[in-house]
């Protein structure tokens, strides 16, 4: 246990996923903000499979700098595990999650701070403006937030990421939730506590490339979706209610016609545009079940979130993984 005068009353934490070219910048931005605090601090750095020096880079920066500390995934767990791990392995009074890419300025985090010290429980950033995306990436991420915010009771402020201030309090009952499929921006925002913003605008990615493409981006679309809502269930029902009564009507339609006129021939095309109308109905219909009965599917085997092959700076600290 740390002693209380050495007690950590704010944690940094850090994914990092072949981010070896932001590292150096990355550091010298973090640890110009945070010495200038008169804060005791500690940095976790979550690295997330990465296949270049990312590693390397990370253990040589905890060997100059104990407070810098490092946790080595066993393979690639994707972003919204990291972050878990990084939150679990934090002792912090407060915890930031922050990107390694630098597009979440550093410098925000004195605001923070000033806002948790007016009695905040969680300070998230929202992006004022978003440099250097396609106007495709904006709209679609405009819409997500907009659609997400309709289907689901919980509040997910939009155009946030996972840049924000979180109390230890917060954190603790983060830590409760044990579910596997993780959409992070939802989970902090269902834990609720006294939650208030600040404006910034996100700037460019300092070097490297995206690890998102529109695939992933979709797939986090839909986890966010069937992860905080089950409207598109009950979506389903009531369309299948409407066609069965569409249909209920036409059939008595057709009854009563062949009564009165005799049976009728024709009709190969409207038969064949029917069935394949329903036949695309039912199948689209199976999928969103499909994707809910996945999930459960995964949360039923009850499998640890990551596995860590090896940590370093962390003495008799347990997490979920171990």
């Amino acid at each position: 246990m740390l002693s209380e005068e050495k007690k950590v009353q704010l944690s940094i934490v850090v994914p990092f996923y072949n981010e070896e070219p932001n590292i150096d910048y990355l550091f010298e931005r973090l640890i110009s903000v945070l010495k200038p605090l008169e804060m005791t601090y500690e940095i976790i750095c979550i690295n997330d499979g990465s296949q270049d020096n990312t590693l390397k880079l990370l253990v040589e920066y905890h060997q100059r700098n104990s407070l810098i500390k490092v946790v080595n995934f066993s393979r690639n767990f994707g972003k919204e595990i990291a972050i878990t791990a990084g939150i679990d392995y934090t002792v912090g009074d407060a915890v930031i999650p922050i990107d390694a890419d630098l597009q979440d300025p550093p410098e925000l985090i004195v605001e923070m701070i000033a806002k948790w010290r007016e009695g905040y429980d969680v300070v998230y950033a929202t992006r004022r403006s978003r440099q250097g995306e396609s106007w495709i990436k904006k709209f679609t991420a405009q819409r997500f937030y907009r659609t997400i915010q309709r289907l689901t009771p919980v509040e997910i402020p939009p155009d946030t990421g996972d840049f924000r201030l979180m109390d230890r309090k917060v954190v603790e009952a983060l830590k409760k939730l044990p579910e596997t499929n993780r959409f992070m921006k939802g989970l902090f925002s269902w834990v609720g506590y006294q939650q208030t913003s600040i404006l910034y605008d996100r700037d460019l990615r300092f070097k490297g490339e995206t690890k998102w493409n529109y695939w992933q981006l979709w797939n986090l679309a839909i986890e966010g979706i069937t992860a905080f809502s089950s409207i598109p269930l009950k979506i389903w029902s009531y369309i299948g209610i409407s066609i069965s009564l569409i249909s209920f009507i036409y059939a008595s339609f057709l009854v009563i016609r062949t009564l009165i006129f005799g049976i009728d021939v024709p009709g190969y095309a409207s038969l064949i545009v029917a069935i394949l109308f329903l036949g695309g109905m039912q199948l689209l219909s199976l999928g969103i079940l499909g994707e809910y009965l996945g999930r459960v599917h995964e949360e039923v085997k009850r499998r640890p979130l990551y596995l860590v092959r090896e940590s370093y700076g962390f003495e008799n600290q347990m997490t979920r993984s171990e």
